[in-house]
């Protein structure tokens, strides 16, 4: 590392008060987006080296944050000499000389940090899912209305070829007809049996993990919880949010949905008796005033071994319309009902997962202050969702939606 990337700041880690910077900032020297990044741990990183692929001389990494100093220290280097190193997210928002700011940190810190990023005048990306409870949604949505700020949820399906392009030609076009069901799935996914790597079972001196839990339950160090967030509640949610917010906000995107009435779920902690806290199988229903139900599937216990899987199918009165997240050669495929439609079946390739597009969205975004592809209502509207079936996986009923959920017009 140079001298200047060495330089770490330190302090409190609470939230910052309303700022009354302007709502317009400038673009940064030579015309770059100049981008803090909080969290930078491998999807940090991961943004981080795609803004540099796809848009090289646009942006600019002047500061990144992160608990952990080894995973600091990497992204400094990504980010090239110069870029300053933070341990509190506040110090690294309330610099001058940023435009916006990455938040790839565990998801209980997402509204916390991208709050404060924009009551300071920053534009944000925040990964999925943004909020985990209404409260902080209702108030992210807020400080993005009253910043006029820009916003960008990492819901990286309304990006994807695939299932634009799919929209677009069988969907918005009437092909699809009358669409009622939805089912979707997410499956095999290895985030959910990750095991901590072979030294970590004392804490690293350079991690901070009083910061790490920060809102969340204080508990002692455990490599388990930092390692595979995922399986846990109330650090993602399990695999009701933490990856079902993916293909359901796929669903809602493409059958124009907002939320649903009702959901139900079922399933269990069938294998993993590893004191995760959230099930390892699961299933769940959605009925919304749209006249459409909507259903979700996930488990991980053939992961890591079987591929992963993820995708949505939509049936209606024109046919099955299918598309995945993961598979190249066939991104989605569309079957009439001859019935109804008079189109011919086709076939179409993918891309892979990817959050090009929605990063490239959002850097255009900050240029000319239009809303985002995956905004800050889209990602409170599915994230409220998959909470409904996580409160109805918890308490074994058909959960209602509350009306206090809804944001305010």
């Amino acid at each position: 590392m140079t001298s200047q990337t060495r330089r770490v700041f330190v302090g409190a880690a609470l939230p910052l008060p309303m700022s009354a910077l302007s709502a317009a900032r400038s673009v940064g020297a030579n015309n770059r987006i100049r981008i803090g990044v909080v969290g930078t741990g491998g999807r940090g990183q991961y943004l981080m080296k795609s803004l540099q692929r796809i848009a090289p001389d646009e942006i600019a990494f002047p500061a990144v944050c992160d608990v952990y100093d080894a995973r600091r220290a990497q992204a400094a280097q990504i980010a090239g000499a110069g870029a300053e190193q933070y341990l509190d997210y506040r110090q690294l928002v309330e610099r001058k000389d940023l435009d916006a700011v990455i938040v790839s940190t565990p998801d209980h810190w997402h509204a916390t940090v991208a709050i404060a990023a924009m009551q300071a005048g920053k534009d944000v990306y925040v990964e999925k899912p943004m909020v985990h409870r209404p409260e902080e949604g209702i108030a992210l949505v807020k400080a993005a209305r009253a910043g006029k700020r820009i916003v960008q949820v990492g819901m990286q399906g309304r990006g994807l070829p695939q299932f634009v392009e799919a929209k677009q030609r069988y969907i918005d076009s009437g092909v699809m007809g009358k669409g009622g069901f939805a089912r979707t799935w997410y499956l095999s996914n290895a985030g959910y049996v990750q095991t901590p790597p072979p030294g970590f079972e004392r804490k690293p001196d350079g991690l901070d993990w009083e910061r790490w839990t920060g809102p969340g339950p204080k508990v002692d160090w455990n490599p388990d919880i930092y390692f595979s967030p995922y399986k846990w509640l109330y650090y993602d949610g399990g695999m009701i949010m933490g990856i079902g917010i993916h293909v359901m906000d796929s669903a809602h995107h493409w059958m124009g949905l907002r939320h649903p009435l009702a959901a139900s779920a079922g399933g269990g902690t069938y294998f993993y008796k590893d004191g995760r806290d959230t099930p390892d199988v699961v299933t769940c229903i959605f009925d919304y005033a749209e006249e459409a139900t909507v259903t979700f599937t996930a488990e991980c216990l053939s992961a890591p071994g079987v591929r992963t899987s993820a995708g949505v199918e939509l049936r209606g009165t024109g046919g099955v319309l299918w598309a995945e997240r993961y598979v190249v050669d066939t991104g989605y495929t569309y079957t009439p009902n001859a019935k109804f439609s008079k189109e011919p079946a086709a076939r179409a390739g993918g891309t892979g997962a990817a959050a090009d597009v929605i990063l490239r969205d959002w850097l255009d975004r900050i240029r000319d202050r239009k809303r985002t592809i995956a905004h800050e209502e889209h990602g409170y509207y599915s994230a409220m969702t998959c909470r409904l079936a996580a409160l109805a996986f918890e308490k074994k009923q058909r959960v209602l939606w509350e009306q206090d959920w809804d944001l305010p017009a």
